[in-house]
């Protein structure tokens, strides 16, 4: 199953995973700003952008095929859903990823019975039913949730929408498959064997993965540290580019 990947730049190997229903395109600026330091891969993950529909949208499936096509040691960034799968790369594979950047991700983003920095589950219950009856307004009240709070609201929202379906519209199987990631991965048990140096970036106003799950993993990685973006919501990379910059080009350069 092919992956597409955008490559930026020249250095050490840094790829980056974007959220649910997105694709790599989102890193697009970002990589133009990390491209004198860093050879940076934007990855369509399976079913997103130009990547091909995958047989199966699961942690472990995502996780091999994103083994196959990256060889190398690496940095792995990973935003949102991106981020959890990242999280489970690197516990897979710790002589592989190298180096760790999680940016408003969270170990469980569903809420239970122990665990109470999750979306509610009959939220993303919701989110279920309305992607059967019309996955494009399903996607776009989602960037909505991603925004809200943000600094600069208004033009961060359209600046999602306009990256949203600037690739095509993402394969319904694979949107099925991210969503039912985020309503099943519970990967806090797995924390204590990411021991790579991580970087957690949360976004102060984040209404998806509030800072406090942000915080648990900065707490339970045994090398991490945690930035939190004053003004920001679920995607300081955007809204705080040059914040964002900063701190991942001080993090991979000490």
């Amino acid at each position: 199953m092919s992956l597409h990947v955008e490559v930026t730049g020249s250095g050490a190997l840094l790829v980056m995973l974007h959220g649910w229903g997105m694709h790599g395109g989102i890193w697009s600026d970002t990589a133009e700003m990390l491209a004198a330091d860093f050879q940076v891969h934007n990855v369509d993950l399976p079913g997103h952008g130009a990547s091909a529909a995958p047989d199966a949208f699961t942690l472990d499936s995502v996780v091999g095929q994103l083994s196959a096509r990256f060889e190398q040691p690496l940095i792995l960034c990973g935003w949102s859903l991106g981020g959890i799968i990242a999280q489970h790369w690197a516990a897979l594979e710790p002589e592989k990823v190298q180096r760790l950047i999680l940016v408003n991700s969270t170990p469980c983003f569903a809420a239970r019975a122990d665990w109470g920095f999750g979306m509610p589950l009959e939220t993303l219950a919701q989110f279920a039913v309305e992607l059967e009856k019309n996955h494009a307004t399903t996607l776009r009240r989602f960037l909505a949730l991603q925004v809200r709070g943000s600094e600069g609201e208004r033009e961060l929202l359209g600046t999602l929408r306009e990256k949203l379906f600037s690739r095509g519209e993402p394969q319904l199987d694979a949107l099925r498959g991210g969503l039912a990631v985020l309503r099943d991965a519970d990967l806090r048990d797995a924390l204590s064997q990411i021991t790579q140096p991580t970087l957690v970036i949360a976004g102060e106003r984040d209404k998806l993965t509030p800072p406090e799950a942000s915080r648990y993993l900065a707490q339970s990685l045994p090398h991490a540290r945690e930035v939190v973006v004053a003004g920001a919501a679920h995607a300081p990379f955007l809204s705080h580019s040059e914040i964002f910059i900063d701190q991942v080009k001080s993090f991979l350069h000490e």
